[in-house]
């Protein structure tokens, strides 16, 4: 009986201190992205992982993986839904089977220029479509700078009929296929990890980036053009499982909102400097020429995809459109 009760007691004592053990583990964030470190989204998940590390010692730990090293592309948002990472920042192109919204940000030439786009985002109108999909498990937590983008493609772009016949690299995005069937081009949708490939073998024959994508993926090596459009926005989404977010202690997660509010006011102000840097080091790589379109020739751009608006103004909402373009207005 002696025997008995001490291998009970000696059995009990290890569950407990296992539990104890388990109980002490740091809450694990697995942080996912497609892009490399040296882009505004890469930089912010440095910086994340460094600032929660730092003030969460021991409760949170942050594992970033870039580049699609853990999912990629068309893999990242359902392995947010099954709980396989915590934080993604898809771009904002990714949300239209989870909010129809959010397809705003997509519309062609809708914003002028990147402090518009931050006046929208701050805006009420703009933060109510972070918290659009917690019905589907999907919190979001900030918007996170990329840029505008610039057309590129091996023939020179100086007005909408060059861009005709023209297969271009899209994302999953209805809004982004109708802009370009706009110019009587030819979309084709095709993961990030993929376009260097895709350009470089003639799968597609362009692309729309901001600078520092372009650069950090080479994609300047096999192209030979580049429009300077700023036609659209190229933005993310810092998201996380809603069940997660919601579940986590009170104090770490009122912790980690102001990281993330700190991370994305650095991410937003070196988001500008490092497209320039990029532009800079695609100028001096000599590899692609880069055209300055004037504002008569913008305009000639703007009024070919404006039609577009039109197209998708039910889906997003008249009002949402609306309170996008007064966003143009310097307050």
């Amino acid at each position: 009986m002696f025997k008995l009760t001490a291998t009970a007691l000696a059995c009990a004592l290890s569950l407990g201190i296992a539990s104890l053990a388990q109980a002490a583990d740091p809450i694990l964030i697995k942080f996912s992205h497609v892009v490399a470190e040296n882009t505004p989204k890469g930089q912010g998940a440095v910086m994340f992982k460094k600032l929660v590390e730092e003030r969460l010692p021991g409760k949170v730990e942050v594992q970033v993986y870039p580049n699609s090293s853990l999912f990629g592309d068309g893999k990242e948002m359902e392995a947010l839904l099954l709980g396989d990472v915590q934080l993604i920042a898809p771009s904002l192109a990714k949300f239209e089977h989870y909010s129809k919204g959010v397809q705003v940000f997509d519309l062609p030439f809708l914003f002028d220029d990147i402090q518009a786009v931050d006046r929208f985002q701050q805006s009420d109108a703009g933060q109510k479509l972070l918290s659009s999909m917690e019905d589907k498990n999907i919190t979001g937590l900030a918007y996170w700078h990329n840029g505008m983008k610039q057309l590129s493609a091996n023939k020179e772009l100086r007005e909408p009929k060059d861009a005709r016949g023209l297969k271009f690299r899209v994302q999953a995005s209805a809004v982004l296929d109708e802009q370009f069937k706009a110019l009587r081009a030819n979309p084709r949708k095709m993961s990030f990890a993929e376009v260097y490939q895709g350009l470089q073998t003639g799968v597609v024959n362009g692309a729309e980036n901001p600078y520092s994508n372009i650069y950090s993926q080479k994609m300047h090596e096999v192209q030979k053009h580049i429009t300077e459009s700023d036609h659209g926005l190229l933005d993310y989404m810092l998201i996380t499982n809603t069940k997660f977010w919601d579940g986590l202690p009170e104090d770490v997660r009122t912790e980690l909102d102001q990281i993330i509010d700190e991370v994305t006011v650095e991410v937003n102000k070196q988001a500008d400097d490092l497209n320039q840097k990029a532009k800079q080091d695609i100028l001096a790589a000599g590899t692609t020429e880069i055209l300055v379109l004037t504002p008569e020739e913008r305009a000639k751009w703007r009024e070919a995809m404006k039609p577009v608006w039109s197209k998708f103004e039910n889906d997003i909402g008249a009002d949402l459109i609306k309170a996008a373009e007064e966003a143009n207005k310097a307050q």
